[in-house]
């Protein structure tokens, strides 16, 4: 049991030529939307790499500053041994004169 088509129901060419319009229109505004998109995509893909790189350099310890603040560091405990030895030997000398005043007597 087919229906028979409803007479009532026409589409004319133009009405389906402006349908392709609209929809070619709207696929348009679709495509300049994802490439805008796409393009943001490729710029925070370019950031997240940036601090990848500079993160692992941190991790690392290659920054420039890093680096600097080891040398200072280095040579500050270099400079800093005798400072202990000079307060052994002055101790050292508290002791020898106090023996000495000791048996002097």
């Amino acid at each position: 049991m087919s229906m028979p088509p409803d007479p009532n129901v026409i589409i004319t060419p133009g009405q389906m030529y402006q349908e392709v319009q609209n929809l070619s229109r709207l696929v348009s505004r679709i495509d300049g939307k994802l490439d805008g998109i796409l393009a943001d995509n490729r710029e925070i893909k370019g950031d997240v790499s940036d601090h990848e790189t500079r993160i692992r350099a941190l991790e690392l310890g290659e920054t420039e500053r890093q680096k600097r603040d080891e040398a200072r560091l280095a040579a500050l405990e270099s400079g800093r041994w005798p400072l202990p030895a000079i307060g052994a030997l002055t101790g050292l000398a508290g002791v020898v004169t106090g023996v000495v005043a000791l048996f002097a007597r």
